[in-house]
């Protein structure tokens, strides 16, 4: 897959609620710096952590606004919108940041305010 199709497959993937195909586009020495659950350091703590999912989310879409790919580096500023189990609502703005290696997300990292995440951290 080119990286622009993997950026592609990682929101479609996301969208669908496949996690096992979404960490499938991720190198198994992957790094991840995710605003809410932090530093994430290879494959097996990434499927773990998205195992849980369901538990956290009763809803949730992230549809890419705007997707830059430029060698083996990729931007896109996306909106969320989701709900905890409860189903109180979040809507956030977010810039994720994708470093690619041999076909695979080898790095990413993601900005956002995480106010609209409180019902997430709160439940």
């Amino acid at each position: 897959m080119k990286n622009h199709e993997i950026i592609d497959k990682y929101y479609e993937y996301a969208n669908a609620g496949n996690w096992d195909a979404w960490c499938d586009l991720f190198a198994e020495d992957q790094v991840m710096d995710e605003q809410l659950a932090g530093h994430i350091k290879g494959l097996s703590a990434l499927r773990s952590i998205m195992s849980g999912m369901d538990k956290t989310y009763s809803k949730f879409q992230n549809v890419p606004k705007n997707i830059i790919v430029s060698g083996d580096e990729g931007a896109v500023v996306s909106h969320i919108s989701a709900a905890n189990l409860a189903g109180d609502g979040i809507e956030a703005n977010v810039m994720n940041y994708f470093r690619f290696k041999n076909g695979k997300i080898s790095y990413m990292a993601n900005f956002h305010d995480s106010k609209p995440f409180a019902p997430i951290l709160n439940q």
